[in-house]
């Protein structure tokens, strides 16, 4: 019989009777007495969501989770309750009942069970293994399974649960039908990681298995796994896997406190905690994603918003701890709430109004992958970047004899800037020739000169921006930034513009400092619409001291 959907159900799911199987065979850890294990409501709709069933074929659709939480929202004993319940409890889809709902059976009537609680360090395996013994010793899972929860290991009558850390080779072949990742935002490739994650997501595919990732909050550019899954469902988002019916395997949930959230107002902080803790917290008022809200959970709002104004804690690690909010490296030129806070994706540039661009080309590179080619818009008037064109080496571009390297076409190049001097009311251009574009930079300048009224270097090059002028880039740089991080101007919001921005890490100068990539990701942290982003502010800063704003005339286009 097909799936009959009840009140309120959009797919059928076992996220319910795992949550009830968990109730009735787990305790819940840390206690003085027992107590049952009971999931909150977020929780639990987690739990509908990463169980949800295939409505025709009955098979689990998501392969692959992400729980990212502040510290002290529960993730550990969570994710602990869910591993007992990949090992023991009914999740393997087994047909239809009479009322069209599905039925389940355990991994043990498929496979031997063998479910692995994962982190780079002992230490870190101990977050979530110590409350699974706890939860399967004091609740009523040892009787009824017969199983025996030892220090090292859980033994099952037919398979096992196990810790075990980053020695990718140690787990190679292990394959578990669940695998936690705890804390994979420490996960990075110094510590074999992504590596780690990469060989238990392979396992987990070989038996129709399942991969869940805890993080905290990462630091961009630190190549974390945690910061790799965050950029697949950037791109999943953004529409890049759109023809693909598996990116719904992903299950990607994440809530920070609000961009806006001030840090040094205690009403702000307090509700920006509210936000990130959801029915976790303790709040008097109760859950703000609910209506009506849940009760008070058990995570100290008040007691964490204290520790924010203790001065000796760093500011932006209580952020990524508590706000659950995805900062920066202590070398980034912004951060990520800083960033997110300008997004302004609704912004709509008219061809009246001035507008300037900035270009930044890249040559080719014989190895590893190639810079970025890039050219960006600035609206003076709205005050508002955007990406006009973006050029990258595609990811599976193979090096031949006729090719040796990958680089954009030029006509391609070509015929995007003079389709955006048709398109907007281009007062200034300004752009890097290095890189093999100064010729075609001196076409374009003899092309569009004479609308332009500002000038990169002089009135014979208009668009060339001098290399040499350091001091001016550092200026350029600071005064985007300022802008940023005072709201004084928005950014159109696409995937790869917020990425760049992200993995730009502060260059120090005698001037100042200009942009670069972080020094352990020179291949694919790419930083090129940074620097198309300054040239275009640069040019636009210029263009108002030229009283391009007092102007009622708008320059005349003509098509080229």
């Amino acid at each position: 019989m097909p799936w009959k959907p009840r009140a309120g159900e959009v797919f059928p799911s076992l996220g319910r009777d795992v949550a009830e199987w968990m109730a009735t065979f787990l305790a819940a850890p840390d206690r003085t007495d027992y107590e049952p294990f009971m999931v909150s409501r977020e929780q639990y709709e987690f739990l509908v969501r990463l169980y949800e069933l295939d409505p025709s074929s009955g098979r689990r659709v998501k392969h692959r989770a992400v729980l990212q939480r502040p510290r002290g929202w529960g993730k550990s004993p969570f994710l602990a309750a869910i591993a007992c319940a990949e090992a023991l409890a009914p999740v393997v889809f087994d047909g239809w009942d009479a009322s069209g709902q599905p039925v389940a059976k355990p991994w043990s009537e498929v496979r031997t069970p063998l479910v692995l609680v994962t982190a780079v360090t002992d230490e870190q395996t101990r977050n979530t293994w110590s409350p699974l013994l706890e939860m399967l010793r004091e609740g009523s899972a040892v009787d009824e399974y017969d199983i025996e929860p030892m220090d090292s290991f859980v033994n099952l009558p037919k398979g096992r649960i196990e810790p075990r850390t980053s020695s990718a080779r140690s787990a190679k072949g292990a394959r578990a039908v669940a695998s936690i990742l705890d804390q994979t935002e420490e996960w990075v490739p110094g510590n074999g990681g992504p590596k780690f994650a990469q060989v238990l997501r392979n396992n987990a595919t070989k038996v129709g298995g399942v991969t869940l990732e805890s993080p905290n909050a990462f630091t961009p550019g630190d190549g974390s796994v945690a910061e790799s899954s965050a950029k697949f469902w950037d791109q999943i988002q953004s529409g890049k896997y759109q023809k693909l019916e598996d990116v719904r395997s992903l299950l990607y949930d994440h809530r920070e406190a609000p961009a806006e959230t001030d840090i040094t107002d205690r009403d702000s902080l307090i509700s920006g905690l509210r936000v990130a803790y959801g029915d976790s917290s303790d709040h008097a008022d109760g859950c703000v994603l609910h209506d009506p809200p849940c009760d008070p959970g058990w995570s100290p709002i008040g007691r964490i918003a204290a520790d924010f104004f203790d001065t000796s804690n760093d500011p932006q690690q209580m952020r990524a701890d508590f706000l659950n909010q995805i900062t920066h490296a202590s070398d980034s030129y912004v951060s990520s709430p800083e960033l997110r806070a300008v997004i302004d994706r609704d912004k709509v540039v008219s061809g009246q109004e001035p507008v300037t661009l900035g270009f930044d080309g890249a040559e080719g590179r014989r190895q590893g992958v190639a810079d970025s080619t890039v050219l960006v818009g600035y609206s003076v008037q709205q005050k508002h970047l955007f990406q006009i064109g973006l050029w990258e080496q595609p990811a599976n571009w193979k090096p031949s004899e006729d090719r040796p390297f990958w680089r954009p076409s030029e006509d391609e190049v070509d015929a995007a800037v003079r389709a955006a001097h048709r398109k907007y009311n281009v007062v200034g251009f300004f752009g890097d020739p290095s890189a093999g574009w100064a010729t075609k930079i001196k076409e374009w300048e003899a092309a569009f000169h004479k609308q332009y009224k500002v000038s990169a270097s002089s009135r014979d090059e208009p668009i060339r921006w001098r290399q040499k002028e350091v001091s001016r880039a550092c200026e350029g740089f600071e005064a985007m930034r300022q802008a940023i991080v005072t709201n004084d101007l928005t950014i159109d919001g696409s995937e790869r513009m917020i990425a760049h921005f992200l993995n730009g890490r502060r260059d120090p100068r005698r001037a100042g400092y200009v942009v670069k990539k972080p020094d352990d990701d020179q291949d694919y942290a790419k930083v090129d619409l940074v620097w198309g982003s300054m040239f275009a502010f640069a040019a636009g800063l210029e263009a108002v001291g030229k009283g391009v704003l007092l102007s009622r005339k708008t320059v005349p286009r003509r098509i080229y």
